[in-house]
């Protein structure tokens, strides 16, 4: 194989399809604006189309909205960002359906007209080397395959979640005939994708079990990654502490999307156990307004909702134990990111998944916090009732978390080894 800096050097045209991109917060998008910046120091030229941002309240931010398509031109490529048509309600499945496949379609367009010219717009257009899609929403690998066609060149699959896997195992989708198409397409995309890159064994196997034998090998692990200067740890006593009204008690948080995949309740119930503590529910989704409704006679609740990006590192630092959690069985079809977050705020975790999934074997590996059966309350508090009387074991699971992520893959070790799937040139694929 050829090494990671002779391949480097050579310079790929990319058209990116992601659901987000910077200056939106969410996950994902962080991850593919990262991988992307990563691409661009490499010397290779790159075309996003993505959504307006859109993910903190559910509706385009102001300053965006006004028009169906915008698009940037960049030294580096461009940059398209298409109205998601959110809908009003983020649990109004029927009407999110139907916002990403609009969505996608007109992506898929974009993905098909950009780029058709160099960055400095004084060549004749040239084929790019492949298109990167990243799903959920699913959708968007198979238009990327289409655009892939079109321009005749490879894609590559980004699975951050497996879906519908993720969402027939909360519970959010119960339509057998919606559950089947989606299936069907997924198979679909993983069989006419170059290659297929998931972040863990787990979903690996998952993804290597629906396809024949022969397509195992175009299933990659690329991990996700971790920006370990932006994340430091920070002292517990923060600004946005002081915000929620909340003093020097052990502060239990979770941070991230409030939905159907995590059984936040029984972190509400540990609240109503454990009076001496706080617990921070930060972020927002559809299961936000029941929890309110479930700790409304908690005093030692705090909601808080997402902040800006630049305070990321503080909101993280506020919390003297962060909470992972994963309704059972979507440990092997999901990896929250944000668990490499937590260990990079030198924070331990604890994480209720399933037994020896990737976040269960990261946190023993690391020695950064404790796994706890899902969906078991006894369990979870227990292990949070133990953490929180103990600050030497807090400070060095958070010290051992941070050495960890330290020497975790980087962002330009996940560019360059996405790259490294590509052959030589389109006549090989």
């Amino acid at each position: 194989m050829t090494g990671a800096s002779e391949m480097s050097e050579r310079r790929r045209r990319l058209v990116v399809l992601c659901p987000h991109f910077a200056p939106d917060i969410a996950p994902t998008g962080k991850v593919m604006t990262h991988i992307v910046e990563q691409w661009i120091a490499l010397g290779h030229e790159v075309h996003v189309v993505t959504s307006l941002p859109w993910y903190r309240e559910h509706r385009i931010e102001d300053g965006w909205g006004g028009k169906l398509v915008r698009k940037e031109v960049t030294p580096w490529g461009s940059i398209t960002r298409i109205n998601p048509f959110p809908a009003k309600s983020k649990s109004n499945l029927i009407g999110r359906a139907m916002s990403f496949v609009a969505f996608s379609v007109i992506a898929g367009v974009c993905a098909i007209l950009v780029g058709r010219r160099s960055a400095s717009q004084r060549t004749a257009p040239r084929r790019i080397d492949a298109v990167v899609a990243m799903s959920p929403p699913l959708t968007l690998g198979t238009v990327g395959w289409i655009a892939a066609r079109v321009r005749r060149t490879r894609l590559i699959f980004n699975v951050q979640d497996v879906f519908p896997d993720a969402v027939v195992a909360t519970g959010a989708v119960t339509n057998t005939a919606v559950i089947a198409v989606a299936s069907w397409l997924e198979r679909f995309t993983y069989r006419r994708s170059h290659a297929v890159v998931v972040l863990s064994d787990d979903l690996q196997r998952n993804v290597r079990a629906k396809l024949p034998a022969r397509y195992a090998s175009r299933v990659h692990v690329i991990e996700n990654f971790v920006d370990t200067q932006g994340i430091a740890p920070g002292p517990r006593m923060t600004d946005y502490r002081a915000e929620l009204g909340i003093g020097s008690e052990v502060v239990v948080m979770y941070a991230g999307n409030v939905g159907f995949s995590q059984s936040l309740e029984n972190l509400v119930e540990f609240a109503r156990r454990t009076p001496s503590v706080a617990v921070v529910i930060n972020g927002d989704g559809v299961a936000l307004q029941s929890l309110r409704a479930l700790a409304c006679d908690l005093a030692n609740v705090y909601f808080g909702g997402y902040q800006p990006e630049a305070r990321l590192a503080e909101v993280l630092a506020t919390g003297d134990i962060h909470v992972v959690p994963l309704r059972a069985g979507l440990a092997a079809v999901s990896v929250p990111s944000k668990t490499y977050s937590i260990l990079a705020a030198g924070r331990p975790v604890v994480a209720a998944v399933d037994a020896g999934t990737e976040i269960d074997r990261l946190l023993e590996r690391a020695g950064a916090g404790l796994s706890v059966a899902p969906d078991d309350v006894e369990s979870l508090c227990k292990a949070l009732s133990s953490l929180a009387v103990d600050a030497p074991r807090r400070d060095q699971m958070g010290a051992n978390g941070r050495r960890y992520v330290e020497r975790h893959v980087t962002a330009r070790d996940v560019a360059e080894a996405y790259v490294r799937l590509l052959p030589d040139s389109l006549s090989n694929s």
